[in-house]
C-alpha cells in the first residue's frame, strides 16, 4: 500500500514538473491567467456589490453572510480551476478521439493521470483573493471563530471540493455512452452560475430538490458557511454527508462502467 502511494506521489511530482516546463515555454500562457482570473474576480465583486447593495436580506442571511458565501463558492471554484478542471474537461475529447487508449495503458489510474496532468497555476491568485473575501466576510460579521467551527468549515470545504469534482466527472463521462454531453455541460454552467449568486437557503420546493439533491450545487458553499455561522444542524449534516457519499458512489460506478464500455479508436 505504501509503495503504491509513493508511486502516485512520484507521478504527481513529475506531472507538476512537466506542466510547469510546458507553461514556461510560453510565458504569456503562464502569466496571462493571473491577470485574466484577477480581472474576472474583480468583475464578480462589482456585480455582487451592484446586486446586493440595495438588498437587506436573502432569507435569514444579510450582506455579511452573503460576502462569506460568495468567497466560499469562489474558493471552491478556484481550487477546481487550479487542480483538476482543465484535465477533467478534456475527457470527452479524449474519448471521441481515441486518446483515452494512451491513459488506459499506463500503470496507474487513468482518472488520476487525466485529473492532474493539466494543473493550472494561473488561477492561484483567485484562490488567494477568495480567502481574502472569506476573511473579510467573517470580520464584517464579527464572528467568534472557535477551533471547532474552523475545523468543521475546512472539513466541509474538502467534501464540497470533492463533490464539485465528482459532478464534473459524471457529466464528462457521458461520452462513454452517448455521442455528446454538450447539453449537460450547459446545464452544469447554468446551475453553477445560479448557485454562485443565491445561497441554498433561498431555495424552496422543487428548486430545493433540484439544487440540494439532483444538481447539488446549492449545498456546496451553503453548508460550509452554515458551519462557520453556527447554523449547522444534525439533519443538515446527515443530508450533506449522504449526498456526498451517494455522488461518490455514482461517480465511481459511471467511470468504471464507462471505461469498460469504451471502444478503442483502433478497434
Amino acid at each position: 500500500m505504501m509503495g503504491k502511494i509513493k508511486r502516485y506521489i512520484k507521478v504527481l511530482r513529475e506531472l507538476v514538473r512537466i506542466r510547469f516546463q510546458n507553461l514556461m515555454m510560453f510565458r504569456l500562457g503562464f502569466f496571462g491567467p493571473f491577470f485574466v482570473d484577477g480581472s474576472l474576480f474583480a468583475v464578480q465583486l462589482v456585480v455582487f456589490d451592484a446586486v446586493y447593495s440595495n438588498v437587506d436580506r436573502i432569507g435569514s442571511w444579510g450582506r455579511g453572510e452573503m460576502i462569506l458565501f460568495i468567497g466560499t463558492f469562489s474558493f471552491i471554484n478556484a481550487v477546481n480551476m487550479v487542480i483538476y478542471f482543465f484535465g477533467v474537461n478534456d475527457i470527452p475529447a479524449k474519448i471521441k478521439s481515441g486518446q483515452m487508449d494512451l491513459y488506459l495503458t499506463k500503470p496507474i489510474s487513468p482518472l488520476f493521470y487525466i485529473t492532474l496532468e493539466r494543473i493550472n497555476p494561473g488561477s492561484v491568485p483567485l484562490v488567494l483573493m477568495s480567502i481574502c473575501i472569506i476573511v473579510y466576510g467573517a470580520k464584517d460579521l464579527g464572528i467568534a471563530i472557535s477551533g471547532g467551527k474552523l475545523a468543521g468549515y475546512l472539513i466541509w470545504l474538502v467534501f464540497m471540493i470533492v463533490l464539485y469534482y465528482e459532478m464534473e466527472i459524471i457529466i464528462r463521462s457521458v461520452p462513454f455512452y452517448l455521442v455528446s454531453n454538450a447539453k449537460l455541460e450547459q446545464l452544469e454552467e447554468a446551475g453553477i452560475d445560479l448557485c454562485m449568486k443565491l445561497p441554498g437557503i433561498a431555495f424552496y420546493g422543487i428548486y430545493k430538490l433540484i439544487f440540494y439533491c439532483i444538481l447539488p450545487y446549492g449545498i456546496m458553499a451553503t453548508l460550509p458557511v452554515q458551519t462557520l455561522l453556527g447554523e449547522m444542524s444534525l439533519c443538515k449534516a446527515v443530508h450533506g454527508l449522504a449526498i456526498f457519499m451517494i455522488f461518490t458512489g455514482i461517480t465511481m460506478f459511471i467511470w468504471k462502467k464507462g471505461v469498460r464500455h469504451y471502444n478503442s479508436a483502433s478497434s
